[in-house]
């Protein structure tokens, strides 16, 4: 029968009981209240028990870890799988930040999650920072090292949360080093290139390429498209942006509603628009974004992605030439100011918030600039 003691010169009461090997073991409880000693003390009885018996399984001994930790601290012990752990953190930071700032935090959480694949599944201290090392390289391919930090970043709070937790002995991703920004500057697609892309592109990769042209809107957002989205009465689309929450509504271009035409109907109006890409960009994001590479690999856009060069290994950067799914954000962009359209009009359609984000964006084609010039006044002929 275990039994609690006293110590001399400690504060905590100690519990003494016997080792699986029948050794009897005498260990500090860590608290200097009786009754919470007794109980505790119990439990490694129980755990010692079980063993003995050959029956402490890793899901049993987290049951008796979850006991004494509320015990100890009369509140549950934090689940203990990535999945669990991270969902939890979530719904705190809900509380305590602003939603723009949330979305970024759920964002890097579901881009790690589907990065780790089946080991969300694993207890958090079972991950090390070869996961994040990997994560980083992966991430790196698509999205500039702003991005890449300010994810690796969050995520580093969330282990700081887990290691005061005591679900870790230490913070993996504080032994992970920032990425330099590469600077890497996207660019408007021209229409040869764009023609070409998208007689590459499948039916479902085709509409999303259209709709990126026709509503300059990010490919999570058009991912996640749908039927109760699309009024093709009213020739508009309604969403709600992932990345700012800004509630919008884009006219739809003709050649756009053409192609929404041929698409299958649906009864359900909460069916995806793109069931493909829906199922996807929930599980991870970046295969999309690698998908539609590839695309650009397959047409002679981008390098095809390997790893035999010397020197290069998984966590170099894909050599794309600055081109990616949202440059046809700046393309959109850009054909609107090319045609004559005030930034105001088109800072509403894309959904920019600023004259000097719209000002990024914008890439005005060499014919526009010559014309522009052309209209200025000849002072040397008089």
């Amino acid at each position: 029968m275990a039994s609690i003691h006293r110590v001399q010169r400690s504060p905590f009461w100690y519990c003494a009981f016997y080792n699986p090997d029948g050794t009897r073991a005498f260990r500090s409880t860590g608290t200097s209240v009786k009754r919470t000693a007794l109980g505790i003390c119990l439990e490694f009885e129980k755990a010692s028990r079980l063993a003995r018996e050959g029956r402490l399984t890793e899901a049993r001994a987290r049951d008796v870890l979850s006991d004494i930790f509320a015990i100890a601290n009369q509140d549950k012990l934090p689940s203990g799988t990535v999945k669990e752990y991270l969902a939890s953190w979530l719904s705190k930071k809900r509380l305590e930040i602003a939603d723009r700032s949330y979305s970024d935090y759920d964002k890097a959480v579901r881009e790690f999650q589907g990065h780790l694949g089946v080991k969300v599944e694993k207890t958090m201290d079972a991950l090390t920072a070869r996961d994040v090392v990997s994560f980083r390289g992966i991430l790196s391919e698509r999205v500039r090292g702003v991005t890449v930090n300010k994810y690796l970043k969050i995520l580093r709070g969330a282990w700081t949360s887990a290691l005061k937790d005591g679900l870790v002995r230490e913070n993996i991703f504080v032994r992970v080093g920032m990425v330099k920004d590469s600077k890497r500057e996207r660019r408007a697609f021209t229409l040869p290139e764009l023609q070409t892309i998208i007689a590459a592109c499948d039916q479902e990769w085709r509409g999303m390429v259209l709709f990126g042209l026709y509503t300059g809107q990010r490919l999570s957002d058009i991912a996640g498209l749908t039927w109760r989205q699309v009024d093709l009465d009213r020739k508009e689309l309604r969403l709600t942006t992932e990345k700012t929450q800004r509630n919008m509504t884009i006219p739809l271009a003709g050649p756009l509603v053409k192609h929404l035409i041929t698409l299958p109907s649906a009864d359900d109006p909460d069916a995806a628009v793109f069931p493909g890409a829906h199922h996807t960009v929930k599980v991870n994001q970046s295969t999309l974004s690698r998908q539609f590479t590839d695309i650009l690999s397959s047409v002679g856009l981008t390098e095809k992605k390997t790893h035999e060069k010397k020197g290069q290994g998984r966590d170099m950067r894909r050599t794309s030439g600055g081109l990616s799914f949202h440059c046809l954000r700046h393309t959109a962009t850009s054909l609107l100011k090319n045609q004559g359209v005030s930034d105001v009009v088109a800072r509403e359609i894309i959904g920019h918030d600023s004259e000097a984000v719209s000002r990024v964006y914008t890439h005005i084609d060499p014919d526009t600039l010559r014309q522009a010039i052309d209209k200025l006044p000849d002072l040397v002929s008089k």
